[in-house]
């Protein structure tokens, strides 16, 4: 089975975290969530879901996971200016790992320049942002480019979940 890093901070989108993690392990895969700083505890934006950070960024390799998942919320814009986050991701993709990113998620793979030439949906008023750093956006309940899984809001969630199901 695969292992399946959650990349978390605070204010996170609660079923954007709740549901492909539950479901991830639920299909037996191995869920760790790494942040800033291990131990910490995380809440969600809507206040009903809570994590505790079980690993710090700062000891973690990209080589030990098979596939990274980027909830959105505000989250990734608590992630996104971590050099040793940009550079798991950079690394993830590199090993054409399965990325998968939804709402604010896809800010962490501009902030590490991994979209010029990829297609990806997003948080539709990121489109620009999207666009900006080199992607063709798709406004697309989940878009898959490779080994990136793109989807907009919690609504795309089923689509989400089964396209990173079929991914690791």
């Amino acid at each position: 089975m695969s292992k399946v890093a959650f990349l978390l901070a605070d204010q996170f989108e609660d079923s954007e975290m709740k549901v492909p993690y539950d479901e991830v392990k639920k299909a037996g895969h191995e869920a760790v969530i790494i942040g800033l700083e291990a131990g910490a505890t995380v809440k969600g934006k809507q206040g009903k879901e809570e994590y505790t950070i079980e690993k710090a960024i700062t000891e973690v390799s990209a080589a030990d996971y098979d596939a990274v998942v980027i909830p959105g919320g505000s989250s990734p814009e608590n992630l996104r200016l971590n050099d040793q986050i940009l550079t798991f991701v950079t690394e993830v993709n590199q090993a054409k790992k399965p990325i998968a990113a939804i709402c604010h998620g896809p800010q962490i793979l501009a902030s590490a320049d991994l979209l010029k030439g990829r297609t990806v949906t997003s948080y539709p008023p990121l489109k620009d942002d999207m666009i900006n750093a080199g992607a063709e956006f798709r406004d697309e309940e989940a878009v898959v480019d490779g080994n990136f899984i793109t989807s907009r809001t919690p609504e795309d969630e089923p689509a989400f979940v089964r396209e990173i199901l079929k991914a690791i």
